[in-house]
């Protein structure tokens, strides 16, 4: 079988939660929506490949609408959704909408990243094989820059699965695609007060349920940074939030029945696994497939990954105090800004 025979029974699922925040989101969200298509219709494997184009969002205007279908280059199907619907819900209702008889797979991608031109064609070659993987996970990494680099250790590593040659024990939600079946039996379950850690989860339950995950390095797309510096720190503020939420997952994945009080330590168990994690980060710098840094610019990635880190465990650390400043109810919903070309 060959990648476009495969594109021909496979949907795209785009949501647009990620370009909710800014002024003038509508206009802001239309046009980066149209960056992002513009990018896809021009791929080695194009829109045109695939058997069906899906979009979430919140209030695009109908001559948005026409102008995103006009880019496309084909149909598009336009699913709107309630203002208060979080990222990963948005997901769901996006393969929901997905046609069973026409789409035997379905890819994930978010309309905050800017794919590499031949990100579908690398992301559905592995379901070509013989012996096709279930699910294939892409890499994301932010700009190939000092800052990007750095946090690109702290928010998108991969962890391989001992069990599986070439899998993954964790993959982004912004970059994967699924066998229709798996995702319809597994799909993204609700976690309160959680802004983005659901994949995560879903990873652990995938691994569990013994469904490898396959890595796909060359699958590659860009994750934009927030576009503003208050932003970013906001952004770093939840993700540490969100560690007092994953623990108690990562535990029961990854440790020995002994260690499982640290679930209900309060700020100690998050701020283990986060320490734990810069560790893994340090490491990582220059090992995952961006430009290396060398003398002082490695200085300042480390440098750099452990300031941000220190902002993830303050975070951490307020949670686990008590203090849950992201919400208890559709944390994930909350909208940052990505609209910087």
């Amino acid at each position: 079988m060959m990648p476009d025979q495969v594109a021909a029974r496979t949907a795209l699922v785009l949501e647009t939660n990620n370009l909710r925040g800014g002024a003038d989101a509508e206009a802001a969200t239309s046009t980066s929506l149209q960056r992002l298509v513009a990018l896809l219709a021009k791929q080695q494997l194009p829109l045109t490949a695939l058997a069906q184009v899906v979009i979430t969002h919140d209030g695009l205007s109908a001559a948005s609408c026409e102008a995103v279908t006009a880019l496309a280059d084909r149909p598009v199907d336009f699913v709107r959704i309630d203002a208060t619907t979080g990222y990963y819900d948005a997901k769901n209702v996006g393969f929901a909408a997905t046609d069973a008889a026409r789409c035997d797979h379905v890819v994930f991608a978010d309309a905050d990243c800017l794919p590499a031109d031949d990100w579908l064609l690398q992301m559905l070659t592995p379901f070509t094989r013989a012996d096709a993987p279930a699910v294939v996970a892409g890499r994301t990494s932010y700009a190939a820059n000092i800052v990007g680099t750095a946090l690109t250790t702290i928010d998108f590593m991969y962890f391989p699965n001992a069990d599986h040659a070439g899998a993954t024990s964790n993959f982004y939600a912004n970059n994967v695609a699924f066998r229709r079946d798996v995702f319809e039996q597994h799909s993204y379950q609700a976690i309160d007060g959680v802004y983005r850690a659901h994949c995560q989860v879903l990873g652990m339950r995938l691994k569990a349920a013994g469904v490898p995950v396959h890595y796909a390095a060359a699958a590659h797309t860009e994750h934009r940074l927030p576009d503003t510096r208050v932003e970013a720190l906001k952004l770093r503020w939840m993700r540490g939030q969100d560690t007092y939420s994953l623990t108690p997952h990562l535990l029961r994945s990854y440790v020995s029945a002994r260690w499982q009080w640290l679930a209900k330590s309060g700020p100690i168990g998050p701020l283990c696994v986060l320490f734990t994690r810069l560790g893994f980060s340090v490491r990582a710098l220059n090992h995952q497939d961006l430009p290396p840094l060398r003398g002082m610019r490695w200085v300042a990635g480390v440098a750099l990954i452990v300031g941000f880190s220190a902002i993830d465990m303050l975070g951490a650390f307020a949670r686990g105090i008590g203090l849950h400043t992201t919400g208890r109810e559709n944390a994930d919903a909350q909208a940052l800004s990505y609209h910087r070309p």
